[in-house]
């Protein structure tokens, strides 16, 4: 669990930076200046990492019914969260509250619902339930967050820990046949993958986009074709990063390669090759969207919108692409051949509740 590089509980007089970060990193504000004149874009890694688990050790157990889970389907990290939900089958005892896909100077809304409020929580703004727990928090008004609906406050913001812990915390309410995304005995090996994959792919595709200078884009450009290049020969001969079934390791590349042509290819200007050109890759990320749980979380318009129309100092006119065509997401992949089952002995989730199912126009 090394992406993240401070362990301490968030503490209000810590200080640091206000801004309405989106994407689960410390940005600036929508409209704001995402690009770091200094040069290199550094995430900033910490947050809320009180955690909700079975024994309720951080005052938080879990319950069914008492969680609340914020995301916004154009958000990559949120996006993880979304999928593992999914997988695990938690939609019945863990709710989602839906954020638009793009967010002003100070947090995600939720602009979606009637009237602009979240249904649930009775909040416009996501940074409601953080100031409800930490008055004048100063750091990202990040997605994924859990909040505690009882008292409407955030619970946690940590994003790579979240999607752990709905694996091993919240065994007692998963779906018959919930596949074991984190098995003990892969761990190490999914760690390790997940690092790699964060380091180079997940955050290098930010660090090319929001580089001030020439020469640390290119070192993010290089690292990320790099990393993409090893993934490939590791994917020519296996069908999944980890193991023979999916896991964790194959969550969090997905999000990114799935969001690659539409937005980090030419918008962050990852540009040497589109995904559709890399064909072990496209491959695999073909057979994942076609596997119940994933492509159905995807909204290819709420992910263009976010990118093109917040990030207004590498777009300044907000106008949103109208391509590129997804229905190659959808042709055969053939990755079958390679052995494996996507959930092993388990089965796939059943399709989304009708009332988070993403209309295949946007798909």
């Amino acid at each position: 669990m090394s992406e993240v590089t401070e362990d301490n509980d968030f503490d209000a007089s810590n200080g640091g930076s206000p801004d309405a970060s989106g994407n689960g990193a410390s940005e600036p504000p929508g409209g704001g200046q995402y690009v770091d004149p200094n040069g290199e874009f550094s995430r900033d890694m910490q947050y809320i990492t009180t955690r909700i688990t079975a024994d309720g050790r951080d005052g938080y157990p879990v319950e069914p019914g008492r969680y609340r889970l914020a995301v916004s389907r154009a958000c990559p990290w949120a996006n993880r969260a979304v999928i593992v939900r999914r997988l695990l089958g938690l939609e019945n005892v863990l709710s989602m509250a839906l954020a638009g896909p793009t967010h002003d100077e100070r947090s995600w809304t939720f602009d979606l619902d009637p009237g602009g409020r979240d249904p649930v929580l009775g909040i416009e703004r996501l940074q409601e339930a953080y100031f409800a727990r930490f008055p004048g928090y100063p750091r990202g008004i990040t997605v994924p967050a859990m909040v505690d609906i009882p008292t409407g406050q955030v619970v946690t913001n940590d994003f790579v820990q979240i999607t752990i812990d709905l694996s091993t915390q919240w065994t007692a309410h998963h779906r018959p046949g919930a596949p074991d995304l984190y098995p003990e005995h892969l761990r190490d090996e999914i760690d390790a993958v997940n690092d790699e994959v964060f380091q180079d792919v997940n955050n290098g595709v930010y660090q090319a986009g929001f580089a001030g200078s020439q020469e640390a884009y290119e070192r993010a450009y290089h690292r990320l074709f790099d990393r993409l290049d090893r993934l490939s020969e590791r994917l020519r001969t296996r069908r999944y990063l980890v193991g023979d079934t999916i896991t964790e390791a194959d969550v969090r590349l997905f999000t990114t390669l799935v969001r690659f042509d539409a937005v980090y290819h030419g918008h962050f200007k990852c540009n040497r090759s589109k995904l559709t050109e890399m064909p072990v890759l496209w491959a695999y990320a073909r057979d994942l969207f076609q596997t119940p749980g994933f492509g159905d979380t995807i909204d290819f318009v709420q992910i263009k919108q976010h990118y093109y129309e917040v990030h207004r100092d590498i777009n300044p006119t907000g106008i949103v692409p109208v391509g590129p065509e997804t229905a190659g997401w959808r042709t055969r992949h053939g990755r079958e051949v390679l052995g494996g089952h996507p959930f092993g002995d388990g089965t796939p989730p059943g399709p989304p509740p009708p009332h988070e199912t993403v209309p295949a126009a946007r798909q």
